[in-house]
């Protein structure tokens, strides 16, 4: 950074390579960039032992400010097709301060996260096919991520197209063997086959307020990260056909899958288990998982095994993705230094920004597994607070940038203001009560003290201290960005619903 020139302009050859990928290839990597079977796999013990039985009722309550949010990124790609996302309209909306912290809090999403979804993928990889002595070996588990870091961001710099068909194999892969597992799981309570304390579904348990207070807080935060990462279709905005309107709709259309996937699981795995054998293995986290797919599957238990690692395996390459791109759009704004805008001219990728991405989240996944397992949990706690914070952000853009709207009709006022206002003002809510929540020591994984906090807080409050002092060092050494966007709105943006302007 020490030899960029500040002003100078970004001037790669070429851009995003436009139409590379159709609507069905966005709603994939959307849907992929969520990690089902992972985020189920992770999330069903610590909910059930929050929330009961109304696990799948807390699900189901989840679902509702993630739509609004999905709400507010649809009709702001239709006016405003940046790869930037959040970073480019809040930017242009509530100014470049906001703008500025919005694309750090997705980049460090991706930065936090990559590290151990490709640790994830390659132990439940290794127990699929029966290798639990490699799984063990912390060394080699270590390398073996290491490695598939690499592979997978070698994926997303070779071709948005190319990334899109390993998508597509995975996510089928995933949802067959998800569909099996719960089947199966469902037969075998109806069946009484099972070894465990089942329990027959019933339409009470999409009661989400069955449990109330505290529990339910801490339920709904687990349940927003299990909906997180849908709009990895949006940051591919310039590069999908029908840019306006198409990676709006892929980023709406997941959270709906992914509702009635989250739900259909959540019963399979209550009934399946029963309550009290969650809550006491709550702390197995994703193991939980490994340990019901024996139970339901019996010899058939690695298909599960092989849905969780499929599952990750996605998320490592689709998480890449909205940093890679945030980064690029913010470089162009010279918000951040010119060489992270430059554009692979044979595959038509942001190749610097990618693998920059990469690398980082490596040497963070390295560092902090070194430290131990609890507290590479705890930075994955850390995530609820940014992305409640950059959702929180994009909503309340949404209802700025169409101010002028919302008053022609009840879907303007509805989708386009109260909606985006509502699920802003609930992730909002949930943002402040996770502070709350991971003040406590004793609510994070490892139990442990720092600076006489909660690991998540810290980790957490840490990223964001240090994108400020980033973002103020960077004002001085390259006034462009703030001098170029003063923080006024931008009339041209809520003149009409739709600008179509893309970004070269």
């Amino acid at each position: 950074m020490a030899n960029e020139t500040p002003d100078a302009e970004p001037s790669p050859s070429v851009g995003l390579k436009p139409d590379a990928i159709g609507f069905l290839d966005a709603l994939v990597i959307g849907l992929n960039a969520t990690y089902p079977a992972y985020s189920v796999a992770a999330a069903i013990g610590p909910l059930v032992a929050l929330v009961g039985i109304h696990a799948p009722g807390v699900l189901l309550a989840s679902f509702v400010p993630m739509l609004l949010i999905a709400s507010a990124f649809y009709h702001l790609n239709k006016a405003d097709q940046d790869c930037g996302t959040t970073f480019s309209w809040a930017t242009r909306v509530l100014g470049p301060w906001a703008g500025w912290l919005g694309g750090w809090a997705i980049a460090m999403t991706g930065v936090l996260v990559i590290g151990s979804l490709a640790d994830v993928a390659v132990t439940f990889g290794l127990l699929a096919f029966g290798l639990d002595s490699w799984a063990d070996d912390d060394a080699l588990r270590r390398l073996l991520t290491v490695l598939l870091i690499v592979v997978m961001t070698a994926v997303c710099v070779i071709g948005t197209e190319v990334s899109a068909k390993v998508q597509s194999v995975l996510i089928l892969a995933q949802v067959v063997c998800l569909l099996a597992f719960a089947v199966v799981a469902l037969y075998r309570v109806y069946a009484d086959t099972g070894t465990l304390d089942s329990v027959e579904p019933s339409i009470g348990w999409l009661d989400p307020f069955g449990a109330g207070g505290a529990s339910l807080t801490a339920a709904l935060l687990l349940g927003v990260f299990l909906y997180w990462g849908w709009e990895s279709a949006v940051n591919l905005t310039e590069e999908v056909e029908d840019s306006a309107t198409a990676p709006g709709k892929a980023a709406v259309w997941p959270t709906v899958i992914l509702l009635v996937t989250y739900v259909a699981v959540g019963f399979a795995v209550v009934a399946c288990a029963g309550t009290a054998y969650l809550a006491e293995n709550a702390a197995e986290e994703e193991f939980i998982f490994a340990l019901l797919a024996d139970e339901a599957m019996g010899g058939w238990h690695w298909v599960v095994l092989l849905a969780v690692s499929t599952s990750t395996l996605a998320s490592t390459q689709t998480t890449i993705i909205p940093a890679s791109r945030t980064a690029l759009s913010m470089a162009r704004r010279h918000a951040l230094p010119a060489h992270f805008a430059r554009i692979n001219p044979p595959f038509r990728t942001p190749d610097v920004s990618t693998w920059w991405v990469a690398a980082i989240a490596i040497a963070w996944y390295l560092v902090v597994s070194e430290i131990s397992s609890n507290a590479l949990f705890d930075s994955l706690t850390a995530l609820s607070l940014l992305i409640a914070f950059y959702y929180a952000l994009t909503g309340v853009a949404c209802a700025v940038y169409y101010r002028r709207h919302l008053t022609r009709s009840v879907h303007h006022f509805v989708l386009i203001g109260l909606g985006p206002l509502v699920g802003a003002g609930l992730l909002t809510w949930l943002l402040v009560e996770s502070v709350i929540d991971m003040s406590d020591p004793a609510n994070s994984y490892s139990g442990d003290s720092w600076l006489g906090l909660g690991p998540p807080l810290v980790i957490g409050v840490g990223i964001a201290v240090a994108g400020v002092i980033l973002m103020i060092v960077w004002r001085l050494r390259a006034p462009a960005f703030w001098s170029e966007h003063p923080g006024v709105v931008d009339p041209a943006l809520v003149d009409g619903e739709a600008s179509g302007r893309t970004k070269s």
